[in-house]
């Protein structure tokens, strides 16, 4: 895989922590936030937003995949100015990312499934090693519609 080079960005946003064993046990909380920021219309709040999509930060993680991490979402801004009451900036930093395209289908499937590919990766099938700093997942127009969705998933590499 070729690395794509990405610059910075700041996203404004909902975050909390979790970790994957509390996910797949179903006692994380990245279901909730999602469902908090759709139903709350979280989207519409957050000023000089860059373009339409979503995103989803992973960020902070303890060590590697099975340590704790900071789960955000958000939306790319053009500054990070007026943060609504409850949400928060972060920076993701430049660098080189691995980026899968998931398959299309029902979103909670292949976001998971693309995880799954990532996951089991070699250093070599990533174009190179995790660094788990910023991880991210754009929701643009291909996701509008979450039964039949797909996404790209940004890895940060060394």
């Amino acid at each position: 895989m070729n690395p794509a080079v990405i610059e910075g960005f700041t996203v404004i946003g909902i975050e909390a922590r979790t970790g994957n064993a509390r996910e797949m046990a179903g006692t994380g909380i990245i279901a909730k936030q999602w469902g908090r920021f759709i139903g709350e219309n979280l989207l519409a709040q957050i000023p000089n937003r860059s373009d339409g999509a979503i995103l989803a930060v992973y960020s902070d993680y303890e060590g590697d995949k099975d340590g704790e991490y900071s789960f955000m979402i958000g939306a790319c801004v053009k500054a990070a100015m007026g943060i609504p009451a409850g949400m928060m900036a972060r920076k993701v930093p430049a660098g080189h990312y691995a980026v899968f395209t998931s398959e299309r289908g029902p979103v909670e499937k292949i976001v998971v499934e693309t995880w799954q590919k990532i996951w089991s990766a070699t250093n070599a099938e990533l174009g190179g090693q995790r660094a788990y700093s910023a991880d991210f997942e754009i929701y643009d127009e291909r996701a509008r519609d979450p039964k039949n969705a797909q996404v790209d998933i940004y890895v940060a590499l060394k």
